[in-house]
């Protein structure tokens, strides 16, 4: 018992710390003049690749992880496609925001998220609205904007970037739910980063020029007509290969510390970790970077964001454990039923 509590924390701290870690690290390679790689589009191509060839190794060569069955072509098309969409439409917009804006504002305006997430979620139907959850939305999202407020350099062109990836998220979310509740399948990172990788070759007939074409849309056509030219006028900016490739392969790692606390613990706990790291990552990136200063205001905004995501984050607590009690007596209703049944024989 002990062991395991102790081997949960540590996957916790470590998925903080890869977190925390990957934030720094992309705003490096984006931003030093050392390696003078301004290219977020390029970075997140590049991590999307790595993490393609990287999944196949595991599931395909080695077969170190197993990819869950049960896809159908359908499934694929309106689901897992859209999840990749919306998940490399977040790194993008996210790693482009670094360009403009400092690590800490970054992460005050993700706090937005549980709003974004809350908003889409009532309109697929995930969601209900009600008084109280709309009064914690008001909070958050008071929070902010008391914290936007007190941001001594901001870059409206850095918020947009920055809320264009916060939306992606929500629809990745949103998305998830939707294929874990209404399709039934679920997916860990490797399976998914799997399925909708362009390398996957056991795939439907009918859907692999589907894979091939998203992936390009995705990310290697908006590369093209955004960052190629760019890239090739320049000529100046320094290739790394070993920087690059560990940068990449946090990234996957990041993934797979997800997976491992959500398997010991609960996705909640990953959405109660990530306000700890993003009050690291605030705080740390005041001590690192030279264009963060943080503000009263906007501690205190900040503050009052994180009050309402805690809020949040407990009352999808408690609906959980609701959920999970009813289940459980549905459950033992229905064994008691099927007993008296075979009694009854």
């Amino acid at each position: 018992m002990l062991k395991e509590q102790v081997l949960t924390y540590a996957y916790i701290l470590l998925y903080i710390g890869l977190s925390s870690g990957q934030i720094f690290f992309n705003k490096w390679v984006l931003s030093s003049k050392e390696i003078n790689f301004p290219y977020p589009l390029g970075l997140t191509l590049l991590h999307m690749v790595f993490s393609s060839v990287l999944c196949f190794v595991l599931t395909k060569v080695f077969k170190i992880m197993k990819v869950e069955e049960g896809m159908t072509t359908e499934i694929y098309a309106t689901s897992v496609i859209p999840i990749g969409a919306m998940f490399a439409m977040t790194l993008w917009l996210g790693n482009t925001a670094y360009l403009y804006i400092s690590v800490s504002f970054a992460q005050m305006l993700k706090a937005i998220m549980p709003v974004a997430v809350f908003i889409l979620g009532v309109a697929a139907g995930l969601e209900v609205m009600s008084c109280r959850m709309l009064l914690i939305m008001s909070m958050i999202s008071f929070g902010v904007l008391v914290a936007s407020y007190g941001e001594i350099n901001i870059s409206w062109i850095g918020v947009v970037y920055q809320m264009g990836g916060v939306v992606g998220e929500a629809l990745r979310l949103i998305f998830m739910e939707i294929l874990v509740k209404r399709k039934g399948l679920k997916l860990n990172p490797i399976s998914l980063m799997y399925y909708v990788s362009p390398c996957r070759h056991k795939v439907y007939a009918s859907v692999v020029h589907i894979v091939l074409f998203y992936s390009a849309i995705c990310l290697f056509i908006p590369w093209i007509f955004l960052e190629k030219s760019k890239m090739e006028a320049h000529g100046t900016w320094n290739f790394q290969p070993l920087v690059l490739t560990l940068n990449s392969l946090c990234t996957f790692a990041l993934n797979l510390s997800v997976f491992l606390v959500i398997s010991h613990t609960s996705a909640l706990t990953i959405r109660v970790a990530g306000v700890v790291k993003d009050w690291v990552v605030v705080l740390l990136s005041a001590l690192l970077f030279a264009d963060t200063k943080l503000t009263v205001i906007n501690l205190f905004g900040y503050g009052i964001a994180i009050a309402g995501v805690a809020a949040y984050n407990n009352l999808k607590l408690k609906k959980e454990a609701s959920r999970a009690s009813l289940d459980d007596s549905q459950h033992a209703q229905s064994v008691t039923l099927a007993t008296s049944s075979t009694s009854d024989r």
